[in-house]
């Protein structure tokens, strides 16, 4: 997938938690390159983590319960960040044993959108604006 449409409040146009009212606080996941178990499976990307977003060179994991935003060059589109995303026993059957340890503490995070637009693979900026407000 070459880009992806986000929508306010709602999250990602077609990804199984978009518009789901259980899932609005947490309904987009972003994930550091960094922390990717790459040493139990080489391969290991967003498909297996089942995350949405991968930054590179970026602590998203210290950025919770704040605003950060994202433009790949169509625009800022904010992100209210709300909690870690832990890792679950999945982990280690799609990665291989131990993922789930090795994802603790650095698995990324869950995201509310706050604005409408598209994000697109390749350089991105990235900016923390300020703290998340009460929910």
């Amino acid at each position: 997938m070459q880009h992806i449409r986000v929508r306010r409040h709602l999250g990602i146009v077609g990804d199984r938690y978009f518009a789901q009212p259980a899932h609005r606080d947490a309904s987009v996941t972003i994930m550091a390159s960094e922390n990717l178990p790459t040493h139990i499976d080489p391969a290991v990307g967003l498909q297996q983590t089942r995350r949405n977003i991968l930054l590179r060179g970026v602590d998203i994991d210290a950025c919770i319960d704040r605003i950060v935003e994202l433009d790949t060059g169509d625009g800022p589109i904010a992100f209210a960040v709300n909690r870690a995303a832990r890792p679950c026993a999945w982990m280690d059957a799609v990665i291989g044993p131990g993922a789930q340890r090795a994802l603790r503490g650095k698995g990324g995070v869950r995201c509310t959108p706050l604005s409408d637009g598209v994000l697109r693979v390749g350089e991105a900026e990235f900016r923390v604006i300020g703290p998340r407000g009460p929910r």
